[in-house]
């Protein structure tokens, strides 16, 4: 009798559409590289650099006077620099081409129609650089 009991109040149990209630389970990935908040890459890289203990072996271990000195006038060198090349590109006088040579790089520019095309070679290396400004052109 009591295996007869437990048998239709399964069947009941199953049977009854009521009775149990299920849903699409969703998995949001917490980790950027997985898919999830991009929001979070910030935490996640500042966990990896506090947890790096790798040193580079070639670089300096401290920096003395003297070369924060040398990195700090060979960056105002450069920055007077670009603001000659600026100033002969875009000026009061724009020039249409010209050249400067500093430090081991040679600077040229050629002025078109529609861009300004600077070529940057440095003489250590034979590698040039190319770069492509844009002039703005007013039409009226």
């Amino acid at each position: 009798m009591q295996r007869l009991v437990v048998s239709t109040l399964a069947l009941l149990c199953l049977g009854y559409p009521g009775a149990s209630f299920a849903q699409d389970l969703v998995h949001s990935p917490i980790s950027p590289t997985f898919g999830g908040n991009p929001f979070n890459s910030a935490h996640i890289l500042g966990t990896a650099n506090a947890q790096n203990d790798y040193r580079d072996p070639k670089a300096a271990s401290s920096s003395s006077q003297a070369d924060i000195f040398a990195r700090q006038l060979q960056s105002r060198l450069l920055s007077a620099l670009s603001s000659q090349l600026v100033d002969a590109i875009f000026g009061e006088n724009p020039q249409e081409s010209g050249t400067i040579s500093f430090g081991g790089q040679t600077i040229d520019f050629v002025r078109g129609l529609e861009e300004v095309t600077i070529n940057i070679f440095t003489e250590a290396t034979g590698e040039t650089t190319t770069i492509v400004v844009p002039t703005f052109v007013d039409v009226n």
